[in-house]
């Protein structure tokens, strides 16, 4: 007879090999919890063993990873029967952990893997792109998108979240808006975007507050233009004080339209998606998600 309900952990395979991890695991397995362990390889990974889950029964699925990791696993969730949906725990293994850090997961592998298995669960927003995709966290696009595509792995892996940053430095010859107009309920903009940010979380780009406002539970998204004609002095007001920056235009919606005249690029929770046109919306209360319970997104 189990004492606990069973939880299956989808681990990135970067991350499945760390001692602390093993001992976390050890440790909750020495109390009485069963878990089963599974490691992604490959594209299809996490989907598949969603499913395998749903058979199991087991009442959570732990997503180990980064902010990818969570995007994967939370959108085969939910596009499963709500009837047998497990609910979602999240464990961060990733470079910057955006979503986890701004939800108030602890470092401690120990403590998030307990938190993650046992925790209250909360019912949360997620967002469809294009009928395509979706993101649990962020979309963001413009000169940051270009900026956590273009990272090198061995950079992120050396420094973080701080890699973004150094290597936006290193890029500066690349900044340029984005010419494009976008719509929502009551909102209406048009002109030259050097960064869009899209939240149903507050950060990306290893923890900069893009939309420092947005709740996962409200039913809406925030979002947040970054403009400006001299782009570096903007870019640098806005970092730096961004409450004083001229620079900055928000607007809240369940849903939004962006269109361009030419291909941008849009980062959903670190998966990249071209287009000209794209459809945003909110689906509201769309997953079951353990969290802490003084998480600073709840509304």
């Amino acid at each position: 007879m189990e004492k606990f309900p069973i939880t299956l952990v989808i681990l990135n395979g970067k991350g499945a090999n760390l001692p602390e991890l093993r001992s976390a695991i050890g440790v909750m397995r020495e109390e009485g919890y069963t878990l089963h362990i599974r490691v992604t390889w490959e594209q299809g990974d996490a989907a598949r063993y969603v499913d395998e889950a749903i058979e199991l029964g087991v009442e959570t699925v732990v997503a180990g990873g980064g902010d990818g990791t969570i995007n994967e696993v939370a959108t085969a969730l939910a596009q499963r029967d709500p009837a047998r949906r497990p609910v979602l725990g999240i464990l961060p293994l990733g470079t910057a952990n955006d979503f986890a850090t701004s939800i108030g997961i602890p470092v401690e592998l120990d403590k998030a893997l307990q938190l993650a298995m046992v925790g209250r669960a909360f019912d949360i927003d997620l967002v469809e792109v294009n009928k395509t995709a979706f993101f649990i966290n962020m979309a963001t696009g413009g000169f940051g998108t270009r900026i956590t595509t273009e990272t090198p792995e061995r950079l992120k892996a050396a420094l973080g979240g701080v890699s973004y940053f150094i290597h936006g430095l290193l890029r500066m010859d690349t900044l340029k808006p984005d010419r494009c107009e976008i719509r929502g309920e009551n909102f209406s903009w048009e002109g030259d975007a050097l960064a869009i940010g899209i939240g149903n979380g507050r950060q990306a780009g290893g923890g900069q507050q893009l939309c420092p406002q947005a709740l996962i539970n409200d039913g809406l998204l925030d979002l947040r233009i970054f403009t400006g004609e001299e782009l570096l002095p903007a870019l640098l007001t806005t970092i730096t004080r961004p409450e004083e920056s001229p620079n900055i235009i928000d607007g809240q919606s369940s849903w939004f339209e962006i269109s361009a005249p030419h291909e941008i690029t849009f980062n959903l929770d670190g998966e990249p998606l071209k287009g000209r046109e794209f459809r945003i919306d909110v689906h509201p209360n769309a997953l079951s998600c353990r969290l802490p319970p003084n998480c600073p997104l709840l509304g």
